[in-house]
C-alpha cells in the first residue's frame, strides 16, 4: 500500500513511534490558549530547584546575563529521564559550558567552561 509522502524527522527529543500532528511555529497572537490544561503530568510551576551557584564561578557569567542564567538552571535543564545526584550535566548559555550537578532539589554548579 502507498504510504503518501515520508517525512523523516532527526535529533528530536521524541521516543520511538511518537506521532507528529503538527509541525508549524507559535504564534503567540493565534496560539495562545491561557485556559488549556495539561494532561499528561502535573503542572511544574512550584518546583524550582535550589541553585547554589558559587561566587568565583557566577563572577565569570557576564552581568547583564546572571539573572536568565539563573532562571533557566533552576527550571532543570536536564532531560526529564536523568536523575543521577552523581552525574554532571551541562548546558550551554552565552557562549559557555555550564557544568552541573542536581542533588534532589538543589542544583550545583561545578564548572564554567568557554566554547
Amino acid at each position: 500500500p502507498e504510504l503518501g509522502p515520508v517525512l523523516h524527522v532527526s535529533g528530536a527529543d521524541l521516543m520511538d513511534n511518537t506521532p507528529i500532528y503538527d509541525i508549524k511555529p507559535y504564534l503567540p497572537y493565534a496560539d495562545s490558549h491561557p485556559e488549556a490544561v495539561g494532561g499528561f503530568i502535573a503542572p511544574l510551576e512550584n518546583e524550582l530547584l535550589k541553585v547554589d551557584f558559587p561566587e568565583q564561578l557566577l563572577q565569570l557569567i557576564p552581568e547583564a546575563r546572571r539573572e536568565a542564567l539563573l532562571g533557566v538552571l533552576a527550571l532543570d535543564p536536564r532531560p526529564s529521564y536523568q536523575d543521577d545526584a552523581k552525574r554532571v550535566y551541562g548546558v550551554e548559555f552565552a557562549g559557555l559550558d555550564i557544568r552541573f550537578t542536581v542533588e534532589s532539589t538543589v542544583l550545583t554548579v561545578c564548572e564554567v567552561v568557554s566554547l
